[in-house]
């Protein structure tokens, strides 16, 4: 199989994006993990399919799989790029889409100087829509990681987050705690884990432990989910600067029954074709 792609990043957070309304794609976990291995295939964070919308009243519909096969419900980063990449393709020439995906309609927005402004939709807190096992929604949660317990705020972007606030993001133990939150029991599909460093009220910086992807240089879901996270905290304003190892992005959240809007940069790296 001829598969025809685009390398793609938002803020160091890297894709192949992949056509499959102009052309046939089944991917299975197999070529998958063949494709997103950076030494033996292409390299990427996720895979993102495009496909024809399910609701004619939607433009697209959107797929995410991770480099280890599974498919996730959401992608911050990722549904920036995949703006960019239908309307450079010639797929749309709207700079405004609805484009569907496992958990809802989002709405991306094509802007000048290489920015791309998407509604990211409301944010959800009962445990059962993350999932989480709790008994009911809380600003923190106490969770139990080894021998300590840490308190983590808990939402879910379309995908599930766990946020913890650190002091100081570089020294943060991402590597050594963010295997246990993502498999932590309580979260029966697995978690995003976020390590938040708020620097004041309008700027904090992040680090992400990706569910099936490990930590990346950025991941606007999580981005979302931490400044939804520290608000709800009480520790920041509407508006909020976020820096990942990979860029910055802009995070606004009026609150409660509002939806979370996310701006950032997307790049098309280059264009190929692989045969599997």
């Amino acid at each position: 199989m001829q598969l025809r792609f685009s390398k793609m990043q938002g803020l160091g957070n890297d894709f192949v994006v992949v056509d499959g309304v102009r052309q046939q794609v089944n991917l299975s976990t197999d070529q998958l993990q063949q494709l997103g291995d950076r030494r033996f295939g292409i390299g990427f964070d996720q895979l993102l399919l495009v496909e024809p919308p399910h609701d004619p009243n939607n433009d697209f519909r959107y797929r995410i799989f991770n480099n280890d096969g599974s498919e996730v419900e959401q992608c911050g980063n990722g549904a920036r790029c995949f703006a960019r990449f239908v309307f450079e393709q010639g797929l749309t020439d709207k700079k405004q889409i609805r484009v569907e995906t496992a958990r809802g309609v989002i709405v991306p927005e094509l802007l000048d100087g290489g920015l791309v402004r998407v509604d990211m939709g409301k944010p959800r807190f009962e445990p059962a829509e993350i999932p989480f096992v709790a008994e009911q929604d809380a600003v923190e949660h106490l969770l139990a990681l080894d021998q300590i317990n840490i308190a983590v705020g808990v939402v879910s972007m379309g995908n599930p987050h766990a946020v913890l606030c650190v002091n100081e993001v570089d020294t943060a133990p991402v590597a050594e705690w963010g295997p246990h939150i993502e498999h932590h029991p309580r979260f029966p599909q697995r978690v995003n884990a976020g390590f938040m460093q708020v620097v004041d009220r309008s700027h904090i910086r992040l680090r992400v432990f990706e569910r099936g992807a490990g930590e990346t240089l950025a991941c606007g879901t999580g981005a979302c989910a931490a400044v939804v996270s520290g608000i709800r905290r009480g520790l920041l304003d509407a508006s909020v600067e976020v820096t990942t190892r990979g860029g910055v992005l802009r995070i606004e959240w009026a609150g409660n029954g509002h939806s979370v809007w996310m701006t950032g940069p997307a790049v098309t790296v280059f264009q190929g074709e692989v045969t599997l």
